[in-house]
């Protein structure tokens, strides 16, 4: 089932990111940030971005979020993207269909351009993308120091909807969340 994330979801959100921060380059964060600040890592977003999971039998196998790409004001209307899944689940689709429900999600806001950044080579995750219709932008190189090397990191751009002029307001999804387009949503994305 996919749902929006809360609180408590804190500890199983922590517990999918710890491989990633200890032993992976997802992420180029290197101390576990701790359940706490994870709690309020996802509470701070979702006034403003989803952040969704995918739950079964009481258990969090994956999340995914949007969060703001740069802090100016003109950029109001592209998102950076980011999804984990537990080593349990992978191959299974669960990563599409969460990340669909999260672009249909930011389509809803009134967002026009989702970008992901990805660690290369990073295959998995540049197939996944590519798959969603993800295409190429740009490589930054060496750009993170990391498990003692150097990395290049890859940024994937999808438009979400062709912009507006001018554009219209994005709706904060802690607006969106109390929508019946919301419901619709997430009814079709669990159907």
């Amino acid at each position: 089932m996919i749902r929006i994330a809360h609180g408590d979801d804190a500890t199983a959100v922590h517990d999918i990111y710890t491989p990633s921060v200890l032993r992976g380059v997802e992420t180029f964060e290197t101390e576990l940030p701790g359940v706490d600040a994870m709690r309020e890592r996802i509470l701070a977003r979702l006034r403003h971005y989803p952040w969704i999971v995918w739950e079964e039998g009481g258990r969090v196998l994956a999340y995914a979020y949007a969060s703001r790409f740069r802090e100016r004001a003109a950029y109001d209307w592209i998102a950076e993207t980011s999804i984990y899944v537990h080593a349990d689940a992978r191959r299974r689709g669960i990563a599409r269909r969460l990340y669909a429900t999260l672009l249909d999600a930011m389509r809803l806001q009134g967002i026009n351009q989702a970008v992901g950044v990805i660690t290369l080579p990073g295959q998995g995750s540049v197939a996944m993308h590519e798959a969603m219709g993800f295409a190429p932008a740009g490589v930054w190189r060496g750009a993170g120091y990391k498990l003692d090397a150097w990395w290049d990191v890859g940024v994937w751009q999808l438009e979400l909807q062709a912009p507006q002029n001018p554009p219209r307001r994005v709706v904060p999804f802690a607006e969106l969340r109390e929508t019946p387009d919301w419901a619709a949503l997430l009814q079709r994305a669990n159907a």
